[in-house]
Parts: C-alpha cells; sequence; structure tokens
C-alpha cells in the first residue's frame, strides 16, 4: 500500500508558517518522503498499517488549511503515468526491505 498526503497550509503569518513546518517536519519523521511540492508518500507493508499512519496525519492536521489523504495498492502506484517535461518516467518503485512493526 501506498499513502499520500497532499496539502495546501496557510503560510501568511508566523504562526501558520509555525504550522506548516510542524505538520511537513512530522510526515517526514514518520517515513513519509516529498514527492513533489506539498505531496508526500509513504510505502506500507499492509492495510492496517496504512490505517496507523493515515491515523497519525489526522492527529497533527493543523487547524487551517487542507490535507488529503489517499491510500492505493502497489498495483495501483505502478499504473500511475509521471512525465517531466515531454519525456515520461517510471514511477518510484515499492522499497524491497522488510519492515518490521
Amino acid at each position: 500500500m501506498w499513502i499520500i498526503t497532499m496539502f495546501d497550509l496557510p503560510t501568511n503569518t508566523k504562526p501558520e508558517r509555525r504550522d506548516y513546518t510542524h505538520f511537513r517536519k512530522a510526515l517526514l519523521k514518520d517515513g513519509f518522503t516529498l514527492m513533489q511540492y506539498s505531496v508526500y508518500i509513504r510505502h506500507c507493508a499492509s492495510e492496517d498499517n496504512a490505517k496507523v499512519h493515515i491515523k497519525r496525519i489526522e492527529e497533527m492536521v493543523p487547524p487551517q488549511g487542507e490535507v488529503r489523504i489517499i491510500a492505493i495498492t502497489d498495483k495501483q502506484f505502478e499504473r500511475m503515468r509521471v512525465f517531466w517535461g515531454k519525456k515520461r518516467k517510471k514511477p518510484e518503485p515499492a522499497p524491497q526491505q522488510l519492515e518490521l512493526f
């Protein structure tokens, strides 16, 4: 399973920038990686493991802004079409390491 987290958070005031920074750093600490601007992804070994990480995201959502979470299977992730300019690139491969949790 892959968890994709997309967000638009305000950064107009100092407290809003602080909330944005805390949210982004919390995603990184939880094992997410930057896919593209304001889109972070994380591979999970199972649907149950994905639910744990989704719950963590829900608990750290800032008071303002918009956060969207989608969970997709490895097969669905493989069918993603990625373009870099006019050239097509393959999506990131699933990690081959064994996760023990």
